[in-house]
């Protein structure tokens, strides 16, 4: 059970694909306030999940901050 629960591996070199795919999680995953604390917005568990704990760890990384990432085209 704990291989399950275990975070994402984090591929280094960090790739384009790597990154945009990481942007995009970040964005998806982001924390929401719910009556019982902060939950993933896109899977409704405790914040962080592990998709976005994968996702941030890529983008530092790449040596990048999220704020450098910007907004989707």
């Amino acid at each position: 059970m704990t291989a399950v629960l275990a975070d994402l591996p984090l591929l280094t070199p960090v790739t384009d694909e790597d990154l945009a795919l990481a942007a995009h999680e970040v964005r998806v995953h982001a924390p929401e306030l719910w009556t019982h604390g902060q939950a993933c917005r896109s899977e409704r568990v405790p914040c962080p999940c592990r998709l976005a704990r994968w996702a941030h760890a890529t983008i530092h990384a790449a040596g990048l901050a999220e704020e450098q990432l910007g907004e989707p085209a």
